[in-house]
């Protein structure tokens, strides 16, 4: 049996480690992407302060699309091999993740404490269940059962094309497509797609925005000091709730929907008073449908990471 597994979540600007020993996940490593040259570099990093006792086997959640086990990371640069990584460091098995295939498998492990609740009612039993989120990029993933078993659908909705749903959307869309040429919804809904938001509406609105980061619009909104911020950040949450929708109309996501990334539990709270379930809910003849999902923020820190061990112990590696 292999004992020690190494479990990353890397995105495009942090990257997560942490060992299991098939029981339990132990503390958790926060490395910034840009302090190291390569993905090769940071997991030597980290296997160098576990050299007494190194994992058997790695399964690395990455912020890209993988293709037979590699990933090119679409917003650092960095490329992983799976093959190559287990030459390298001497493993058993390398399993690649999508980060957000990742948060899919997380999804039946999480409690109620694990979650903040934004409307809806009860999740059906067995139904598809689908996790979304904007963070450095914008990720999806559907978790569907087969014959009891989970089975994780990864997607790149990310790079779907954006609709508006009012004029005030479509003028901000308007300005992003010049900017653009094409609008993803990655291009808004996103740290850099807030960023996005908020220069569009001082454009569109013909007022003058001091230069902010998502950082800086987010806690600018919240405490209600700048009003193009306070119009960036509820757009966004709009957005959000409208594409959220639309993806769980996609999948039959009648197991709920759930928010991930980086970017929304910090204003959990302030989402609730925004359009967000307007928007999510708002359908047409498939308002009722929608209005009975539930919402919920994910607000467990490293989810993803209990999907990790999940997959690793579904796929048999740990035989």
């Amino acid at each position: 049996m292999i004992e020690r597994v190494l479990l990353a979540d890397i995105g495009g600007t942090n990257a997560r480690f942490a060992l299991t020993n098939g029981r339990t996940i132990g503390p958790i490593e926060h490395l910034h992407v840009a302090d190291f040259p390569s993905a090769n570099d940071a997991i030597a990093a980290v296997l160098d302060r576990h050299a007494a006792e190194p994992p058997a086997a790695a399964v690395l959640g990455v912020a890209g699309p993988v293709e037979n086990n590699r990933c090119h990371i679409t917003n650092s640069g960095w490329l992983l091999d799976g093959a190559e990584l287990t030459k390298r460091f001497g493993l058993a098995s390398v399993h690649l993740l999508n980060d957000f295939e990742a948060l899919g498998w997380s999804l039946p492990g999480l409690q109620p404490a694990d979650l903040f609740r934004v409307g809806g009612q009860a999740p059906t039993p067995g139904a598809p269940m689908l996790v979304l989120g904007p963070g450095t990029g914008f990720g999806t993933a559907g978790l569907f059962m087969q014959d009891n078993q989970p089975l994780v659908v990864v997607t790149e909705a990310g790079h779907a094309t954006l609709s508006a749903t009012s004029e005030r959307e479509e003028k901000v869309i308007a300005q992003l497509r010049r900017q653009f040429g094409h609008v993803s919804i990655e291009r808004v809904l996103s740290g850099s797609g807030l960023e996005n938001l908020y220069h569009a509406l001082a454009l569109v609105d013909g007022v003058a925005a001091p230069q902010r980061d998502a950082a800086g619009i987010t806690h600018a909104a919240l405490d209600g000091s700048c009003a193009v911020s306070v119009a960036a950040l509820d757009m966004f949450c709009g957005f959000l709730g409208g594409v959220a929708g639309n993806l769980a109309l996609t999948f039959c996501a009648r197991g709920g929907v759930y928010i991930a990334g980086g970017i929304v539990p910090r204003f959990a709270d302030r989402l609730t008073q925004t359009r967000f379930r307007d928007q999510f809910e708002g359908k047409g003849r498939y308002d009722a449908y929608l209005g009975a999902i539930p919402t919920n923020i994910i607000v467990k820190p490293d989810a993803s990471f209990i999907g990790l061990k999940l997959f690793f112990e579904r796929s048999g590696s740990a035989g």
